[in-house]
């Protein structure tokens, strides 16, 4: 974890004391820490900070993907997968974020096995519909996820609109769109 005085968010030490080895990154902005989890401990910090009493967060606030690409700042993958948590008891906030990395051209493939991440559904049940919104447009999968389907767009829609590479005329839905005039009713 980051030795940055300003770091001084009590559930940093707890965790980093709770998994000692497990390589954390943690960061503030704006009165906001966030802590960077490994792909493959997500799921574990994730319900140690639910399950421990001195952490005790006990409500998704929200998931969300972020697209890097172009992105000014160097960053550990391409997508990020954020997770806003609060604690009702400890009146404390934390952002919990994964990095991901495709193995495959995003412009064109739908699925790549590298953008997985491990569902927190059985955690909090509050992240079934938000994890589905990152999966339809960012195309993140979410491993154990109990519906993981597209939710905002129809099941055949070619792509996931919010990745950065996604074209900005869509592909093809504009030109087999029937436009409907007001004298057609």
């Amino acid at each position: 974890m980051s030795s940055d005085a300003r770091l001084d968010h009590p559930t940093l030490a707890v965790i980093k004391d709770a998994f000692p080895d497990a390589g954390f990154q943690a960061t503030e902005f704006r009165g906001m820490a966030t802590l960077i989890v490994p792909r493959e401990k997500l799921h574990e910090v994730a319900r140690y900070l639910r399950d421990a009493p001195e952490c005790d967060y006990d409500f998704l606030s929200d998931v969300v993907g972020i697209d890097y690409l172009d992105y000014p700042a160097k960053q550990p993958g391409r997508f990020a997968v954020s997770y806003v948590l609060g604690s009702g008891s400890n009146g404390l906030r934390l952002t919990l974020k994964t990095y991901v990395d495709p193995s495959v051209d995003t412009t064109g493939a739908d699925f790549d096995p590298e953008l997985q991440v491990d569902s927190v559904t059985d955690i909090w049940p509050g992240a079934e519909w938000p994890e589905r919104e990152v999966y339809d447009m960012f195309g993140i999968r979410f491993r154990n996820h109990p519906d993981l389907r597209r939710i905002l767009l129809w099941r055949d829609y070619p792509g996931h609109p919010l990745r950065k590479d996604y074209p900005l005329r869509g592909r093809g839905e504009r030109e087999h769109y029937n436009v409907i005039g007001r004298e057609s009713r």
